[in-house]
């Protein structure tokens, strides 16, 4: 469980100190290239939830539904750390990242009712659309999860032939 605590800690200051550094340097909308034609650093706001979904519809609407959904997302993670935790050493690792990122996404929307995003990768013209820290940490602990329940379903089917 500390390992959990300690990831889900570490992605919440990052990405808040991440997010409270682009606001006091970045207006709105403002783009820094770091990696021209490919990276920029961008400030915006997300109402919504990923692509900017249900961000037209009202505020205390998304700021219940997106506090819930992340308070039953995060208790379901706690739940999962105390029934899996122990099996595999990767699982506090993504539950942490996941858990660490839904957390850090809430504290903007009760600060100020949006995400603030900042990451901007681009292929041109083409942009994939601004996301943060807390949202790195899910995707990141959702893909973790997902390796090590595909290398523990494949381990477990050669010990089955094995046997």
């Amino acid at each position: 469980m500390l390992r959990f605590l300690l990831i889900m800690l570490l992605v919440v200051i990052s990405d808040q100190l991440t997010k409270l550094w682009i606001v006091e340097n970045f207006a709105l909308h403002d783009s820094l290239p770091v990696i021209p034609g490919f990276f920029n650093l961008v400030l915006v706001h997300n109402t919504g939830a990923a692509f900017g979904m249900l961000s037209n519809m009202p505020l205390l609407w998304r700021q219940v539904f997106f506090v819930g959904v992340a308070a039953v997302a995060v208790t379901v993670l706690v739940i999962m750390q105390r029934r899996l935790g122990g099996q595999h050493p990767l699982y506090p690792v993504s539950f942490g990242l996941i858990s660490g990122g839904a957390v850090g996404n809430v504290i903007d929307r009760l600060k100020q009712g949006s995400v603030i995003d900042f990451l901007d990768f681009h292929i041109k013209e083409h942009h994939w659309p601004a996301f943060n820290v807390a949202d790195s940490g899910i995707t990141v602990g959702v893909c973790l999860f997902l390796l090590v329940q595909f290398l523990e379903e494949r381990a477990e089917k050669r010990k089955q032939q094995a046997d």
